[in-house]
């Protein structure tokens, strides 16, 4: 597992570059105490390992930029490579610019060779929400109070690469309306925002840290949803999980959101990565999100071995 002794870390991403896994992970310092100011002060860590078990901590890989229009703190993101041969990180940030503080998402990228060292490479958002299909704040159709989480992979057709992004539909009721937004690119720097790839409608206020693979063949969406943002009908019907599992025929969906079936091996696991180790195996890393029961747990677990199972994801017995 990983735990720091000064910082909070809670979602966690991952990039394999062949030889190492790179995690990366929000942390914010314990000092704060109050665990609900550390969203504001957000950063990301990194860290490296070679079995997924064993964590070199590697300090903080990147930070707001304190004259950009990410300013205040960095959230949620994934790493790809592209042919063109850097590493990206697309990742959400809240700023101090619009006023609106949490509730004013947006979504940046950098660039690195190492996987640590990372650079801006433009002084504005790669994709932003779009009003056609997404629900903006009222004062302000610009930002958006849920529009985070990007998971950018390959196109699977060679068609460039495509964006899921946490987002909320517009029309739909409160913690009925989450959907996954789709963004499409050419080249991983110009992007165009079409429509959700799910339905809203089905339980769901947020389908949160969403990511893609392909488990034992099957095109497999991972998503976390704490209770409080799901409605009394999903509950009643499912029970009160976090991570949340679907299959589809294809990659880039759509996703059948009303047939997802809920990790019960682990009821608070949070914001969890789907990740193949070198055996071949599939492991959920992520952390125990007990904050509603008082428990500021906030360390990165060991990882959980999962098989896919009559359409969902259990837990392997060692």
């Amino acid at each position: 597992m990983l735990r720091l002794d000064d910082e909070w870390i809670w979602d966690s991403w991952i990039a394999d570059d062949g030889e190492l896994y790179h995690l990366y992970f929000l942390q914010a310092p314990r000092a704060l105490e109050d665990p609900d100011k550390r969203h504001a002060a957000a950063r990301i860590g990194h860290a490296t390992s070679t079995d997924l078990v064993d964590w070199h901590y590697r300090g903080e890989t990147l930070g707001p930029d304190p004259d950009g229009w990410d300013d205040l703190a960095l959230w949620t993101g994934s790493v790809v490579r592209g042919d063109d041969g850097p590493w990206r990180m697309f990742y959400t940030a809240i700023n101090t610019h619009h006023g609106h503080v949490l509730k004013d998402q947006r979504i940046g990228m950098v660039e690195s060779e190492d996987l640590h060292t990372w650079r801006r490479v433009t002084r504005r958002p790669v994709v932003e929400v779009d009003t056609r299909w997404y629900k903006a704040l009222a004062e302000d159709p610009t930002a958006s109070e849920t529009w985070r989480d990007p998971f950018v992979f390959a196109d699977p057709d060679g068609d460039g690469w495509r964006m899921l992004i946490t987002a909320r539909a517009k029309d739909a009721a409160p913690n009925d309306d989450g959907v996954l937004a789709e963004a499409r690119s050419a080249d991983l720097l110009k992007w165009e925002v079409g429509p959700p790839v799910c339905e809203p409608g089905h339980g769901f206020g947020q389908l949160e840290v969403a990511q893609v693979r392909v488990v034992d063949g099957t095109p497999t969406l991972v998503f976390t949803c704490h209770p409080q943002e799901q409605t009394i009908g999903r509950i009643e019907r499912s029970g009160r999980f976090c991570t949340w599992s679907v299959t589809s025929d294809s990659v880039t969906g759509p996703w059948p959101i009303e047939r997802a079936q809920p990790f019960v091996a682990e009821p608070a696991l949070f914001a969890a990565p789907l990740v193949q180790a070198r055996d071949g195996s599939w492991q959920l890393i992520g952390f125990r999100n007990l904050e509603p029961e008082g428990v500021f747990a906030f360390d990165i677990i060991d990882p959980v071995p999962v098989e896919r199972h009559d359409g969902a994801l259990r837990r392997v017995a060692r």
